[in-house]
C-alpha cells in the first residue's frame, strides 16, 4: 500500500514539476522567439495554452496533498521533511492561487505597454514555483532513501 501511494505522489509530483520547467525553459522561450515581430499573436496562444489548466493544475495539487498526507500517516519516522515539504507546496500553490486568479486577468486585459511586465513578473513566478515545488520533490525522494 505504501508503495502505491508513494508512486502515486511522487509522479503527480514529477508531472507538476516536470510540467511548470517545460513551460518555462522550452515552450515559453520558443513563443517569445517564435513571435518576437508579432507579440499580439504570442500573447493570444499563451492564453489559449493557459486556458483550462487552472482546475486541472488544482485537482493535480489536491491529491499531492492527500497522498502526502496518507503517507506521513504510514510512516511517521521522517515528520519533519513531510513538514517541510508541506511548507514548500503550501507556498507554491499560494503563488499559483495569486497568478489564476490576480495575474491572469490582469494580463488578459492588460494594455501593449504593459504586457512585457506581466510576462516578466510570470517567469519570476513560475521560477519561484518551480523551485519550491522541485525542492519538495527532492526531499521527498531523500525522505525515502533515508
Amino acid at each position: 500500500m505504501t508503495a502505491l501511494v508513494a508512486i502515486l505522489h511522487a509522479g503527480l509530483a514529477a508531472a507538476w514539476v516536470g510540467g511548470m520547467a517545460y513551460s518555462l525553459f522550452v515552450i515559453q522561450p520558443k513563443l517569445a522567439k517564435f513571435y518576437a515581430r508579432d507579440p499580439d499573436s504570442r500573447e493570444a496562444l499563451t492564453l489559449i495554452i493557459a486556458s483550462g489548466n487552472r482546475w486541472k493544475v488544482i485537482g493535480l495539487i489536491g491529491v499531492i496533498a492527500a497522498s502526502g498526507v496518507v503517507l506521513l500517516l504510514l510512516d511517521t519516522s521522517h515528520w519533519w521533511i513531510h513538514l517541510v515539504k508541506a511548507v514548500l507546496l503550501l507556498a507554491a500553490t499560494a503563488i499559483f492561487w495569486h497568478v489564476s486568479w490576480r495575474h491572469w486577468p490582469h494580463r488578459v486585459f492588460a494594455t501593449a505597454a504593459e504586457l512585457p511586465t506581466y510576462q516578466r513578473r510570470l517567469r519570476i513566478l513560475a521560477t519561484i514555483m518551480l523551485g519550491l515545488t522541485g525542492t519538495a520533490f527532492a526531499l521527498g525522494v531523500a525522505a525515502n532513501h533515508l
